[in-house]
């Protein structure tokens, strides 16, 4: 019944907000402390009470949908509740309630604001919704799968066990849940008498009554499978979810880093079976995660997903929607499959290198800057590689489009290619169109200098082989790229960096060796610390294009 939800802040800093159409799951995504886990709490919190807290910074507000009549009857049943006995009841007045409490209210009331929320929004929350709006963080998942009573058979189920118990057809579709998951059959043992518990067996049971029952039959069954108690954390979780989300029934589920405890296909797995409930039983799912494999999951299971990346630096925060169709397209792209690019949704900053020596070159720089002059360090960045620098604006093109701040490191032979490469270079650091041809200009003329030196410009030393003018117009040239988040090394290429070490050889030969020399031990005297000048600074320079909010090169 959730049609819509806003936000406070929108896609970039100083961007208003926008209404987002709600659909069966909204995915929250973006760095840490970027506001995942609050937006959760904040969306439960409106749901129990219909309005905003003093204290909520993040969501704006939630619009309902009303039901027809047909539905407001079926809406009301689930939450009904039977008086205690002799508990007095007003006239034309029912017991709502759940877990999360129990009242009288105006049955006529209940079904106006069932049908027009908007015309009384709290009452509509907290007389409703609040019963159908589960919760699960990290702290509660696990205790899901603990013993609960079995509940009298007289009177409506109170837990999610008792529903379970009862409606053999949710079982049953638990029961293949985790079956498909660990190859292992869920089953409710009630042979504690007054007590339900789960355990996972070998072999499914052969009828009902053997699961449900407490004769002789039943209790040799139970007593060969397993009390999930004994099973691994993992188990418990994903088992718990998947209950609660069954047999639980809400309408609105808030899960908060879901893939805790899991392995990465089982994240996937479980992103899909709660994706489809929600998209089977029109319920709304909100997620915070860490995880590519569950936004995949989600994806992949076929219900429309929001996928929502949040932000917040410096005191502004941002919110950007990211279309699950693209995603799906990135993933299936070989190249950017097998470098983990989805993996910068869950980073604030992400540099792209040409080869798997630059990434674990800079990510090193980085590392030692972030513990000796953490002002010049990269916060929160995910360090990729691409195969060379024609596919590094493969892997920064849809990085730039999600509105994650990705620099490009590139040799400075970039500079030799025209053409397509170098087209392809400039709209994938999103330079406008207009001023592509004053870039392809200066690119040519600074290449026909270098060439007329007769010297290489990659191995011979960079921008070094020039003088004067020319040298001038080729630092113009690669101050302009830097101001769109592309980095091509002054020197020439990655062996132009400290070389006061003397390390030798080339890529991953050169990489090795300059690392001995670089040392290992902080305690040691000759462990190399950043000081100026060198690649040190380089990283700096990167580091202050991407915290620029202002910065050029990310799609409005």
């Amino acid at each position: 019944m959730i049609s819509s939800f806003q936000l406070k802040f929108g896609r970039s800093p100083g961007a208003t907000a926008e209404a987002i159409s709600a659909t069966p799951v909204t995915v929250f995504v973006g760095p840490n402390n970027s506001g995942k886990s609050r937006v959760l709490r904040e969306v439960e919190r409106y749901c129990r009470t219909g309005q905003n807290d003093a204290n909520d910074l993040l969501l704006a507000e939630l619009t309902f949908a009303g039901l027809t009549s047909d539905r407001t009857a079926q809406s009301i049943e689930r939450i009904r509740q039977p008086p205690h006995p002799g508990e007095a009841q007003h006239v034309d007045h029912i017991f709502v309630g759940s877990k999360y409490g129990r009242q009288q209210v105006p049955v006529a009331s209940l079904q106006q604001f069932l049908q027009t929320p908007t015309s009384n929004v709290s009452a509509f929350c907290q007389w409703y919704l609040k019963h159908l709006t589960l919760m699960l963080d990290g702290s509660s998942r696990i205790g899901l799968v603990g013993q609960q009573g079995a509940g009298d058979l007289q009177r409506p189920p109170e837990s999610s066990f008792q529903v379970l118990f009862r409606d053999d057809a949710k079982r049953h579709e638990v029961r293949r849940i985790v079956f498909d998951a660990f190859g292992r059959h869920f089953v409710l043992d009630p042979t504690n008498l007054g007590q339900l518990r789960i355990r996972l067996s070998d072999r499914a049971p052969r009828d009902d009554m053997e699961e449900r029952g407490i004769h002789a039959d039943a209790v040799r069954f139970h007593a060969s499978a397993q009390v999930i108690d004994e099973a691994s954390d993992g188990v418990k979780a994903f088992t718990g979810i998947i209950t609660e989300v069954m047999a639980g029934d809400p309408s609105v589920v808030l899960v908060d880093e879901p893939e805790a405890f899991l392995h990465p296909s089982l994240a996937s797995k479980l992103a899909q079976e709660v994706a489809r409930a929600a998209l089977s039983a029109d319920k709304r799912v909100f997620v915070s995660t860490h995880s590519p494999q569950f936004v995949m999951g989600c994806i992949q299971s076929g219900a429309p997903v929001n996928i929502i990346r949040l932000t917040y630096r410096g005191g502004v925060a941002t919110a950007r929607i990211l279309p699950s169709d693209e995603i799906l397209e990135l993933m299936r792209h070989p190249l950017l499959r097998s470098t983990g690019l989805l993996s910068g949704l869950f980073y604030e900053f992400v540099v792209v290198t040409e080869s798997d020596a630059d990434r674990a070159f800079y990510q090193e720089i980085n590392e030692r800057l972030l513990q000796f002059k953490p002002e010049w360090g990269i916060p929160n960045c995910l360090f990729l590689n691409a195969q060379n620098k024609q596919t590094v604006q493969t892997l920064l093109r849809p990085l730039r489009k999600l509105g994650i701040p990705a620099a490009g490191v590139v040799d400075v032979d970039v500079l030799k290619d025209g053409g397509s490469n170098w087209t392809n270079l400039l709209s994938s650091a999103d330079v406008p169109q207009l001023s592509h041809g004053s870039f392809a200009t200066l690119r040519v003329a600074v290449k026909n200098a270098m060439d007329a030196t007769g010297k290489d410009m990659k191995r011979d030393g960079g921008l070094a082989i020039l003088s004067g003018a020319d040298r001038q117009a080729a630092e113009d040239l690669l101050n302009q790229l830097r101001q769109y988040g592309i980095f091509a090394i002054p020197g020439g290429e990655l062996e132009s960096w400290m070389k006061g070490l003397g390390a030798s050889g080339h890529g991953p030969t050169w990489l090795i060796d300059v690392f001995e020399r670089m040392g290992e031990d902080p305690s040691n005297a000759n462990y190399v610390r950043p000081n100026a000048g060198d690649v040190w600074e380089f990283v700096r320079d990167i580091r202050s294009w991407l915290v620029d909010p202002a910065r050029k090169g990310i799609p409005a």
